[in-house]
Protein backbone atom coordinates (compact mmCIF):
# COMPACT_ATOMS: atom_id res chain seq x y z
CA UNK A 1 0.00 0.00 0.00
CA UNK A 2 1.41 3.25 -0.97
CA UNK A 3 1.96 5.86 1.07
CA UNK A 4 -1.26 8.37 -0.20
CA UNK A 5 -3.32 5.12 0.08
CA UNK A 6 -2.75 4.77 3.82
CA UNK A 7 -2.73 8.50 4.21
CA UNK A 8 -6.44 8.80 2.40
CA UNK A 9 -7.55 5.70 4.97
CA UNK A 10 -6.29 7.61 7.93
CA UNK A 11 -8.34 10.81 6.38
CA UNK A 12 -11.23 8.54 5.85
CA UNK A 13 -11.28 7.59 9.33
CA UNK A 14 -10.74 10.72 10.82
CA UNK A 15 -13.87 12.33 8.77
CA UNK A 16 -15.93 9.32 8.59
CA UNK A 17 -16.07 9.84 4.68
CA UNK A 18 -14.48 7.24 2.41
CA UNK A 19 -11.40 9.58 0.45
CA UNK A 20 -10.91 8.99 -3.51
CA UNK A 21 -8.12 7.39 -5.06
CA UNK A 22 -8.18 8.10 -8.74
CA UNK A 23 -10.10 10.68 -10.56
CA UNK A 24 -11.03 8.18 -12.97
CA UNK A 25 -12.31 5.30 -13.48
CA UNK A 26 -9.92 2.74 -14.50
CA UNK A 27 -11.94 -0.04 -15.64
CA UNK A 28 -14.28 -0.90 -18.35
CA UNK A 29 -18.02 -0.79 -17.85
CA UNK A 30 -20.54 -1.99 -20.55
CA UNK A 31 -23.75 -0.16 -21.67
CA UNK A 32 -25.54 -3.29 -20.78
CA UNK A 33 -23.80 -5.89 -17.98
CA UNK A 34 -25.08 -9.03 -17.03
CA UNK A 35 -24.69 -9.41 -13.10
CA UNK A 36 -24.76 -12.39 -10.99
CA UNK A 37 -25.09 -13.14 -7.34
CA UNK A 38 -24.68 -16.80 -6.47
CA UNK A 39 -25.46 -17.96 -3.17
CA UNK A 40 -24.07 -21.86 -2.08
CA UNK A 41 -24.99 -23.95 0.80
CA UNK A 42 -23.41 -24.07 4.27
CA UNK A 43 -21.44 -27.09 4.93
CA UNK A 44 -21.33 -28.41 1.35
CA UNK A 45 -18.61 -26.86 -0.50
CA UNK A 46 -19.46 -24.98 -3.66
CA UNK A 47 -23.33 -27.16 -3.90
CA UNK A 48 -25.51 -24.34 -5.66
CA UNK A 49 -28.64 -22.97 -3.47
CA UNK A 50 -29.29 -20.50 -5.49
CA UNK A 51 -28.64 -17.09 -7.98
CA UNK A 52 -29.50 -14.01 -9.34
CA UNK A 53 -28.76 -13.31 -12.14
CA UNK A 54 -29.46 -10.88 -15.52
CA UNK A 55 -28.61 -7.43 -17.46
CA UNK A 56 -32.28 -6.04 -16.36
CA UNK A 57 -31.82 -4.25 -12.58
CA UNK A 58 -35.67 -4.12 -12.08
CA UNK A 59 -36.31 -7.87 -13.51
CA UNK A 60 -33.79 -10.27 -12.73
CA UNK A 61 -34.29 -14.24 -13.29
CA UNK A 62 -34.24 -15.80 -9.79
CA UNK A 63 -32.73 -19.63 -9.55
CA UNK A 64 -33.06 -21.61 -6.92
CA UNK A 65 -31.89 -25.01 -5.82
CA UNK A 66 -34.81 -26.41 -3.30
CA UNK A 67 -33.10 -29.10 -1.94
CA UNK A 68 -29.18 -28.57 -2.77
CA UNK A 69 -28.17 -32.50 -2.16
CA UNK A 70 -30.48 -33.63 -4.96
CA UNK A 71 -28.49 -34.13 -7.62
CA UNK A 72 -31.23 -33.70 -10.32
CA UNK A 73 -32.32 -30.62 -9.29
CA UNK A 74 -28.60 -28.98 -9.20
CA UNK A 75 -28.58 -29.98 -12.74
CA UNK A 76 -32.23 -28.33 -13.45
CA UNK A 77 -30.74 -25.26 -11.47
CA UNK A 78 -27.57 -24.87 -13.85
CA UNK A 79 -29.61 -26.29 -17.15
CA UNK A 80 -31.46 -23.07 -16.17
CA UNK A 81 -28.08 -20.89 -15.57
CA UNK A 82 -27.02 -21.66 -18.86
CA UNK A 83 -30.73 -20.61 -20.56
CA UNK A 84 -29.86 -17.51 -18.98
CA UNK A 85 -26.43 -16.83 -19.02
CA UNK A 86 -25.27 -18.37 -22.51
CA UNK A 87 -27.26 -15.96 -24.65
CA UNK A 88 -25.77 -13.77 -23.24
CA UNK A 89 -21.84 -14.88 -23.64
CA UNK A 90 -22.71 -15.26 -27.24
CA UNK A 91 -24.45 -12.18 -28.08
CA UNK A 92 -21.47 -10.23 -29.35
CA UNK A 93 -19.98 -13.19 -31.54
CA UNK A 94 -20.69 -12.26 -35.32
CA UNK A 95 -20.98 -8.54 -35.63
CA UNK A 96 -17.20 -8.28 -36.26
CA UNK A 97 -14.25 -5.62 -37.40
CA UNK A 98 -11.80 -6.23 -39.04
CA UNK A 99 -8.46 -5.37 -37.66
CA UNK A 100 -4.78 -6.01 -38.93
CA UNK A 101 -2.47 -7.80 -36.00
CA UNK A 102 0.81 -9.52 -36.37
CA UNK A 103 1.00 -13.45 -35.95
CA UNK A 104 3.75 -16.15 -36.42
CA UNK A 105 3.97 -17.93 -39.59
CA UNK A 106 3.67 -21.40 -38.92
CA UNK A 107 5.76 -22.55 -42.01
CA UNK A 108 8.78 -19.77 -41.64
CA UNK A 109 8.62 -18.94 -38.01
CA UNK A 110 8.66 -15.21 -38.88
CA UNK A 111 6.19 -12.07 -37.65
CA UNK A 112 3.79 -11.53 -40.26
CA UNK A 113 0.55 -9.10 -40.19
CA UNK A 114 -2.74 -10.95 -40.93
CA UNK A 115 -6.25 -9.10 -41.66
CA UNK A 116 -8.55 -10.96 -38.52
CA UNK A 117 -12.16 -10.45 -37.06
CA UNK A 118 -12.49 -8.67 -34.07
CA UNK A 119 -15.77 -8.92 -32.33
CA UNK A 120 -16.88 -5.00 -31.89
CA UNK A 121 -17.67 -5.66 -28.16
CA UNK A 122 -17.69 -8.06 -25.71
CA UNK A 123 -20.29 -9.23 -22.84
CA UNK A 124 -19.17 -8.41 -19.54
CA UNK A 125 -20.12 -10.24 -16.11
CA UNK A 126 -19.98 -8.33 -12.66
CA UNK A 127 -20.46 -10.40 -9.23
CA UNK A 128 -20.39 -8.98 -6.11
CA UNK A 129 -17.31 -9.53 -4.91
CA UNK A 130 -13.79 -11.94 -5.06
CA UNK A 131 -15.77 -14.95 -3.86
CA UNK A 132 -18.11 -14.63 -6.70
CA UNK A 133 -15.14 -14.90 -9.15
CA UNK A 134 -13.63 -17.69 -7.61
CA UNK A 135 -17.06 -19.28 -7.45
CA UNK A 136 -17.70 -18.94 -11.31
CA UNK A 137 -14.02 -20.56 -12.04
CA UNK A 138 -16.01 -23.23 -9.78
CA UNK A 139 -18.68 -23.65 -11.94
CA UNK A 140 -16.59 -23.40 -15.56
CA UNK A 141 -14.21 -26.29 -13.84
CA UNK A 142 -17.62 -28.40 -13.00
CA UNK A 143 -19.42 -28.12 -15.84
CA UNK A 144 -16.82 -28.30 -19.24
CA UNK A 145 -16.49 -31.69 -18.73
CA UNK A 146 -19.28 -32.98 -17.87
CA UNK A 147 -21.03 -35.46 -20.95
CA UNK A 148 -23.86 -35.28 -22.07
CA UNK A 149 -26.68 -37.79 -22.98
CA UNK A 150 -25.89 -37.15 -27.01
CA UNK A 151 -22.13 -37.44 -26.46
CA UNK A 152 -22.46 -40.90 -24.17
CA UNK A 153 -25.54 -42.19 -23.79
CA UNK A 154 -24.16 -44.05 -21.34
CA UNK A 155 -23.00 -42.30 -18.84
CA UNK A 156 -24.81 -41.63 -15.64
CA UNK A 157 -26.37 -38.32 -14.68
CA UNK A 158 -25.73 -37.17 -18.10
CA UNK A 159 -25.61 -33.05 -17.98
CA UNK A 160 -27.83 -30.87 -19.94
CA UNK A 161 -26.98 -30.04 -23.84
CA UNK A 162 -25.52 -26.85 -23.10
CA UNK A 163 -24.36 -27.21 -19.81
CA UNK A 164 -20.47 -28.06 -20.87
CA UNK A 165 -20.74 -25.20 -23.29
CA UNK A 166 -21.32 -22.93 -20.43
CA UNK A 167 -18.09 -24.39 -18.44
CA UNK A 168 -15.79 -23.51 -21.23
CA UNK A 169 -17.32 -19.80 -21.50
CA UNK A 170 -17.39 -19.39 -17.62
CA UNK A 171 -13.79 -21.09 -17.46
CA UNK A 172 -12.36 -18.21 -19.95
CA UNK A 173 -14.12 -15.23 -18.01
CA UNK A 174 -12.60 -16.82 -14.75
CA UNK A 175 -8.99 -17.00 -16.34
CA UNK A 176 -9.51 -13.76 -17.96
CA UNK A 177 -10.01 -12.00 -14.95
CA UNK A 178 -6.72 -13.24 -13.60
CA UNK A 179 -5.21 -10.73 -15.86
CA UNK A 180 -4.23 -7.12 -14.27
CA UNK A 181 -6.75 -4.21 -15.73
CA UNK A 182 -9.21 -7.17 -17.72
CA UNK A 183 -13.32 -6.59 -17.47
CA UNK A 184 -14.28 -9.15 -18.53
CA UNK A 185 -15.31 -10.30 -15.19
CA UNK A 186 -15.09 -8.02 -12.61
CA UNK A 187 -16.06 -8.05 -8.91
CA UNK A 188 -17.97 -4.94 -7.64
CA UNK A 189 -15.85 -4.88 -3.85
CA UNK A 190 -12.82 -4.47 -6.30
CA UNK A 191 -13.93 -1.93 -8.14
CA UNK A 192 -14.86 0.21 -5.40
CA UNK A 193 -11.92 -0.68 -3.84
CA UNK A 194 -10.25 0.64 -6.29
CA UNK A 195 -11.45 3.93 -6.80
CA UNK A 196 -12.05 5.18 -2.94
CA UNK A 197 -10.04 4.64 0.23
CA UNK A 198 -12.69 3.72 3.48
CA UNK A 199 -11.41 3.83 7.02
CA UNK A 200 -11.20 0.08 7.49
CA UNK A 201 -8.82 -2.79 6.69
CA UNK A 202 -8.63 -4.39 2.84
CA UNK A 203 -10.79 -7.16 4.25
CA UNK A 204 -13.46 -5.70 5.60
CA UNK A 205 -13.82 -3.49 2.12
CA UNK A 206 -14.19 -7.18 1.01
CA UNK A 207 -17.98 -7.11 2.37
CA UNK A 208 -20.21 -5.24 -0.33
CA UNK A 209 -22.73 -3.30 2.09
CA UNK A 210 -20.00 -2.16 4.17
CA UNK A 211 -18.17 -0.71 1.63
CA UNK A 212 -20.92 0.95 0.06
CA UNK A 213 -21.62 2.31 3.54
CA UNK A 214 -18.93 4.05 3.57
CA UNK A 215 -19.21 5.38 0.45
CA UNK A 216 -22.82 6.90 0.46
CA UNK A 217 -22.78 7.43 4.16
CA UNK A 218 -25.61 10.45 4.77
CA UNK A 219 -25.39 13.03 6.83
CA UNK A 220 -24.92 13.00 10.22
CA UNK A 221 -23.96 9.63 9.96
CA UNK A 222 -20.32 8.39 9.99
CA UNK A 223 -18.90 5.62 7.14
CA UNK A 224 -17.82 3.34 10.56
CA UNK A 225 -21.38 3.97 11.98
CA UNK A 226 -23.02 3.02 8.58
CA UNK A 227 -20.42 -0.09 7.71
CA UNK A 228 -21.01 -1.47 11.52
CA UNK A 229 -24.44 -1.32 10.47
CA UNK A 230 -24.50 -3.08 7.41
CA UNK A 231 -22.61 -6.01 8.99
CA UNK A 232 -24.23 -6.28 11.89
CA UNK A 233 -27.81 -5.31 12.43
CA UNK A 234 -30.44 -7.38 12.53
CA UNK A 235 -33.81 -8.25 12.90
CA UNK A 236 -36.21 -9.16 15.91
CA UNK A 237 -35.73 -12.76 14.49
CA UNK A 238 -32.01 -12.31 14.85
CA UNK A 239 -31.50 -12.21 10.91
CA UNK A 240 -29.38 -10.08 9.28
CA UNK A 241 -30.64 -7.01 7.62
CA UNK A 242 -27.90 -7.09 4.86
CA UNK A 243 -27.42 -10.16 3.76
CA UNK A 244 -23.69 -11.36 2.81
CA UNK A 245 -22.61 -10.55 -0.43
CA UNK A 246 -22.85 -14.22 -1.44
CA UNK A 247 -22.14 -16.93 -2.13
CA UNK A 248 -22.18 -17.68 1.44
CA UNK A 249 -25.47 -17.70 3.78
CA UNK A 250 -26.04 -16.31 7.41
CA UNK A 251 -25.68 -19.04 9.74
CA UNK A 252 -28.66 -17.82 11.58
CA UNK A 253 -30.51 -17.55 8.29
CA UNK A 254 -29.63 -21.64 7.81
CA UNK A 255 -30.65 -22.48 10.92
CA UNK A 256 -33.76 -20.76 11.75
CA UNK A 257 -35.32 -20.18 8.48
CA UNK A 258 -33.67 -22.09 5.36
CA UNK A 259 -33.15 -25.85 7.00
CA UNK A 260 -36.99 -26.05 8.32
CA UNK A 261 -38.57 -24.85 4.76
CA UNK A 262 -36.04 -27.27 2.89
CA UNK A 263 -37.05 -29.89 5.46
CA UNK A 264 -40.72 -29.40 4.69
CA UNK A 265 -40.22 -29.23 1.15
CA UNK A 266 -38.32 -32.87 1.89
CA UNK A 267 -41.59 -34.03 3.16
CA UNK A 268 -43.71 -32.99 0.73
CA UNK A 269 -45.18 -30.22 2.49
CA UNK A 270 -47.60 -28.21 -0.29
CA UNK A 271 -45.84 -24.98 -1.02
CA UNK A 272 -42.63 -25.79 0.30
CA UNK A 273 -40.61 -24.79 -2.68
CA UNK A 274 -42.14 -21.11 -2.84
CA UNK A 275 -41.03 -20.48 0.63
CA UNK A 276 -37.55 -21.70 -0.15
CA UNK A 277 -37.97 -20.04 -3.20
CA UNK A 278 -39.24 -16.65 -1.28
CA UNK A 279 -36.30 -17.13 1.52
CA UNK A 280 -33.39 -17.26 -1.01
CA UNK A 281 -35.12 -14.45 -2.90
CA UNK A 282 -34.73 -11.85 0.66
CA UNK A 283 -31.20 -13.24 0.76
CA UNK A 284 -30.29 -12.14 -2.52
CA UNK A 285 -31.96 -9.44 -3.63
CA UNK A 286 -30.30 -7.04 -1.28
CA UNK A 287 -26.84 -7.61 -3.28
CA UNK A 288 -28.02 -7.79 -6.01
CA UNK A 289 -29.56 -4.26 -5.69
CA UNK A 290 -26.09 -3.45 -3.93
CA UNK A 291 -24.34 -3.98 -7.36
CA UNK A 292 -26.22 -1.90 -9.29
CA UNK A 293 -25.68 0.78 -6.91
CA UNK A 294 -22.02 -0.10 -7.28
CA UNK A 295 -22.26 0.12 -10.62
CA UNK A 296 -24.41 3.78 -10.62
CA UNK A 297 -21.15 5.24 -8.19
CA UNK A 298 -18.60 4.17 -11.15
CA UNK A 299 -20.45 5.13 -13.98
CA UNK A 300 -20.04 8.84 -12.63
CA UNK A 301 -16.34 8.53 -12.54
CA UNK A 302 -15.01 9.56 -16.83
CA UNK A 303 -13.34 6.59 -18.18
CA UNK A 304 -9.40 6.88 -18.12
CA UNK A 305 -7.95 7.71 -21.58
CA UNK A 306 -6.49 4.00 -21.97
CA UNK A 307 -9.28 1.70 -20.49
CA UNK A 308 -10.72 1.56 -24.17
CA UNK A 309 -7.05 -0.56 -25.07
CA UNK A 310 -7.19 -2.70 -22.28
CA UNK A 311 -11.43 -3.33 -23.54
CA UNK A 312 -9.73 -3.96 -26.33
CA UNK A 313 -7.56 -6.82 -25.39
CA UNK A 314 -10.80 -8.06 -23.84
CA UNK A 315 -12.32 -8.01 -26.89
CA UNK A 316 -9.90 -10.23 -28.34
CA UNK A 317 -9.63 -12.34 -25.92
CA UNK A 318 -13.22 -13.20 -26.60
CA UNK A 319 -13.19 -13.41 -29.90
CA UNK A 320 -9.76 -16.44 -29.60
CA UNK A 321 -12.29 -17.91 -27.49
CA UNK A 322 -15.06 -17.82 -30.24
CA UNK A 323 -13.08 -19.03 -32.67
CA UNK A 324 -11.51 -21.83 -30.68
CA UNK A 325 -15.28 -23.32 -30.00
CA UNK A 326 -16.45 -22.80 -33.52
CA UNK A 327 -13.22 -24.89 -34.57
CA UNK A 328 -14.06 -27.78 -31.94
CA UNK A 329 -11.28 -27.33 -29.81
CA UNK A 330 -11.57 -29.76 -27.16
CA UNK A 331 -12.30 -27.70 -23.21
CA UNK A 332 -9.30 -25.83 -21.70
CA UNK A 333 -7.06 -28.52 -19.78
CA UNK A 334 -7.76 -28.52 -16.06
CA UNK A 335 -3.72 -28.12 -15.68
CA UNK A 336 -1.77 -25.86 -18.17
CA UNK A 337 1.74 -27.77 -19.34
CA UNK A 338 4.66 -26.18 -19.02
CA UNK A 339 5.07 -23.60 -21.64
CA UNK A 340 1.26 -22.97 -21.74
CA UNK A 341 1.64 -21.72 -17.83
CA UNK A 342 4.64 -20.21 -18.48
CA UNK A 343 3.34 -17.82 -21.11
CA UNK A 344 0.06 -17.20 -19.00
CA UNK A 345 2.48 -15.99 -16.09
CA UNK A 346 4.59 -13.49 -18.04
CA UNK A 347 1.58 -12.00 -19.83
CA UNK A 348 -0.11 -11.11 -16.45
CA UNK A 349 3.26 -10.00 -15.42
CA UNK A 350 3.09 -7.68 -18.24
CA UNK A 351 -0.57 -6.47 -18.16
CA UNK A 352 0.19 -5.50 -14.13
CA UNK A 353 3.57 -3.34 -15.35
CA UNK A 354 1.91 -1.93 -18.20
CA UNK A 355 -1.55 -1.32 -15.81
CA UNK A 356 0.27 0.34 -13.02
CA UNK A 357 1.99 2.24 -16.13
CA UNK A 358 -1.46 3.69 -17.76
CA UNK A 359 -3.30 4.11 -14.65
CA UNK A 360 -0.24 6.66 -13.84
CA UNK A 361 -0.48 8.39 -17.45
CA UNK A 362 -4.42 8.49 -17.18
CA UNK A 363 -4.60 10.30 -13.37
CA UNK A 364 -2.90 12.78 -11.95
CA UNK A 365 -3.53 11.59 -8.51
CA UNK A 366 -2.32 7.93 -9.09
CA UNK A 367 0.77 9.84 -10.95
CA UNK A 368 1.04 11.60 -7.81
CA UNK A 369 1.90 8.53 -5.76
CA UNK A 370 4.72 7.61 -8.10
CA UNK A 371 6.04 10.88 -7.88
CA UNK A 372 5.96 10.41 -3.73
CA UNK A 373 8.06 7.34 -4.49
CA UNK A 374 10.34 8.98 -6.68
CA UNK A 375 9.51 7.23 -9.78
CA UNK A 376 8.45 10.51 -11.53
CA UNK A 377 8.70 13.69 -11.79
CA UNK A 378 6.89 16.92 -13.06
CA UNK A 379 7.90 20.25 -13.29
CA UNK A 380 8.41 23.44 -14.96
CA UNK A 381 10.72 23.92 -18.08
CA UNK A 382 13.21 26.50 -17.58
CA UNK A 383 15.71 26.05 -20.42
CA UNK A 384 15.98 24.34 -23.54
CA UNK A 385 19.35 24.02 -25.58
CA UNK A 386 19.71 22.01 -28.89
CA UNK A 387 22.35 19.55 -29.50
CA UNK A 388 23.50 17.11 -32.04
CA UNK A 389 24.29 13.40 -31.39
CA UNK A 390 28.07 12.72 -33.05
CA UNK A 391 28.74 10.77 -35.98
CA UNK A 392 27.91 10.84 -39.55
CA UNK A 393 24.55 11.47 -39.57
CA UNK A 394 24.02 13.80 -36.43
CA UNK A 395 20.76 13.62 -34.71
CA UNK A 396 18.96 16.47 -32.64
CA UNK A 397 19.46 15.31 -28.73
CA UNK A 398 18.35 18.43 -27.22
CA UNK A 399 19.05 19.08 -23.80
CA UNK A 400 15.69 20.40 -21.42
CA UNK A 401 16.39 21.62 -18.11
CA UNK A 402 13.60 21.60 -15.64
CA UNK A 403 12.43 23.03 -11.82
CA UNK A 404 11.04 20.68 -9.85
CA UNK A 405 10.31 20.11 -6.17
CA UNK A 406 9.98 16.31 -6.53
CA UNK A 407 12.99 13.92 -5.44
CA UNK A 408 12.94 10.98 -8.30
CA UNK A 409 15.88 8.07 -7.30
CA UNK A 410 17.65 9.23 -10.77
CA UNK A 411 21.30 8.48 -11.60
CA UNK A 412 23.23 9.96 -14.44
CA UNK A 413 22.31 8.13 -17.71
CA UNK A 414 19.34 6.75 -16.73
CA UNK A 415 16.24 6.67 -18.79
CA UNK A 416 13.00 8.26 -18.30
CA UNK A 417 10.15 8.65 -20.68
CA UNK A 418 7.37 11.46 -21.49
CA UNK A 419 4.20 11.26 -22.87
CA UNK A 420 3.46 13.11 -25.85
CA UNK A 421 -0.12 14.32 -27.43
CA UNK A 422 -0.74 11.45 -29.83
CA UNK A 423 0.31 9.00 -26.91
CA UNK A 424 3.42 8.19 -27.88
CA UNK A 425 6.42 7.80 -25.16
CA UNK A 426 9.35 9.89 -25.68
CA UNK A 427 12.38 8.46 -24.46
CA UNK A 428 15.21 10.73 -22.43
CA UNK A 429 18.08 10.00 -20.29
CA UNK A 430 18.92 12.04 -17.27
CA UNK A 431 22.35 13.84 -18.00
CA UNK A 432 22.87 15.70 -14.42
CA UNK A 433 21.26 18.06 -12.06
CA UNK A 434 22.96 22.01 -12.35
CA UNK A 435 21.55 22.77 -9.01
CA UNK A 436 19.04 22.13 -6.12
CA UNK A 437 15.90 21.46 -7.71
CA UNK A 438 16.94 21.52 -11.38
CA UNK A 439 17.35 18.57 -13.32
CA UNK A 440 18.58 18.10 -17.08
CA UNK A 441 17.20 15.88 -19.37
CA UNK A 442 18.89 14.78 -22.99
CA UNK A 443 15.65 13.68 -25.28
CA UNK A 444 17.08 10.59 -27.58
CA UNK A 445 13.78 10.27 -29.52
CA UNK A 446 10.38 10.81 -30.62
CA UNK A 447 11.55 13.98 -32.90
CA UNK A 448 11.19 12.34 -36.20
CA UNK A 449 13.92 11.63 -38.35
CA UNK A 450 14.75 14.99 -39.66
CA UNK A 451 18.08 16.96 -38.32
CA UNK A 452 14.84 19.53 -37.08
CA UNK A 453 12.69 18.01 -34.57
CA UNK A 454 9.01 17.87 -35.55
CA UNK A 455 6.97 20.58 -34.12
CA UNK A 456 5.41 20.14 -30.48
CA UNK A 457 8.14 17.22 -29.79
CA UNK A 458 10.39 19.38 -27.90
CA UNK A 459 9.05 20.94 -24.69
CA UNK A 460 9.33 24.69 -24.46
CA UNK A 461 10.33 27.01 -21.90
CA UNK A 462 7.25 27.52 -19.56
CA UNK A 463 5.85 24.56 -20.33
CA UNK A 464 4.91 21.64 -17.78
CA UNK A 465 6.08 18.39 -18.17
CA UNK A 466 6.10 15.16 -16.65
CA UNK A 467 8.81 12.40 -16.78
CA UNK A 468 8.82 8.44 -15.83
CA UNK A 469 11.16 6.42 -14.78
CA UNK A 470 8.99 3.78 -15.73
CA UNK A 471 8.54 2.09 -18.98
CA UNK A 472 5.29 3.40 -20.57
CA UNK A 473 4.53 0.46 -22.53
CA UNK A 474 6.44 -2.16 -20.98
CA UNK A 475 8.18 -5.20 -22.72
CA UNK A 476 7.17 -9.16 -22.16
CA UNK A 477 10.23 -11.31 -21.72
CA UNK A 478 12.01 -13.87 -24.06
CA UNK A 479 9.77 -15.88 -26.19
CA UNK A 480 8.89 -19.19 -24.98
CA UNK A 481 8.85 -22.65 -27.27
CA UNK A 482 6.61 -24.12 -28.33
CA UNK A 483 4.71 -26.94 -25.89
CA UNK A 484 6.01 -29.82 -28.00
CA UNK A 485 9.73 -28.42 -28.06
CA UNK A 486 9.35 -27.99 -23.81
CA UNK A 487 12.94 -28.89 -22.50
CA UNK A 488 13.16 -32.12 -20.51
CA UNK A 489 14.03 -30.04 -17.60
CA UNK A 490 10.17 -28.97 -17.22
CA UNK A 491 8.82 -32.49 -17.54
CA UNK A 492 9.24 -32.34 -22.10
CA UNK A 493 6.67 -32.13 -24.76
CA UNK A 494 3.66 -33.20 -23.35
CA UNK A 495 2.02 -36.72 -24.12
CA UNK A 496 -0.42 -37.29 -26.97
CA UNK A 497 -2.35 -39.58 -25.35
CA UNK A 498 -2.66 -38.29 -21.59
CA UNK A 499 -3.75 -34.82 -23.64
CA UNK A 500 -7.05 -37.14 -25.07
CA UNK A 501 -7.54 -38.81 -22.29
CA UNK A 502 -10.22 -37.27 -19.57
CA UNK A 503 -8.66 -35.33 -16.51
CA UNK A 504 -9.39 -37.76 -13.42
CA UNK A 505 -12.54 -36.08 -10.99
CA UNK A 506 -11.41 -34.37 -8.33
CA UNK A 507 -13.41 -33.03 -4.85
CA UNK A 508 -13.01 -29.57 -5.93
CA UNK A 509 -15.01 -30.49 -9.10
CA UNK A 510 -18.16 -31.64 -7.83
CA UNK A 511 -21.19 -29.25 -7.18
Amino acid sequence: MSLISTLARVEAAATGRARPLTTVRHRHLAERPMVLVPLTTAGEAGAPLGAMVGTDRDAPHLLVVPQPRDRTLRFAFLAELADVVLPHLESAQDEVELQERTEKDPETGKRVKVEAELCADAPQLVVPNTAGIAYVRLLGRSTRFRRTAEEDPDTPYPAPARLPLLGRWLTHYGERSRVPGSSLLVAATELLARHWATGQSRLEDRHLGALLAWITAGEGVSGAEAARHAELARDADGLLLTPPAGPATDPAFDNRRLAPAVARHDAGVPGAEEEVRALVASQLRPTWDAVWRALDLLRELPPGARVADRWKRDRWSYTTHRDRLRAGEPPQPRRDDAVTAARKLAARETALAELAAQEALDDPLVMAERRLVGEAFVGEVVRTEMAYSAGKRPMPRPLVTVRTDDLPHLEEGDRVHRALADGRAQPGEFVAAPAPGLLTVRLTGGMGRGKVPEAGSVPEEGETVCWTLFEHAPRGGPELPDPEDTPWTHGGPPDPDALDAPDPVTAEDLL
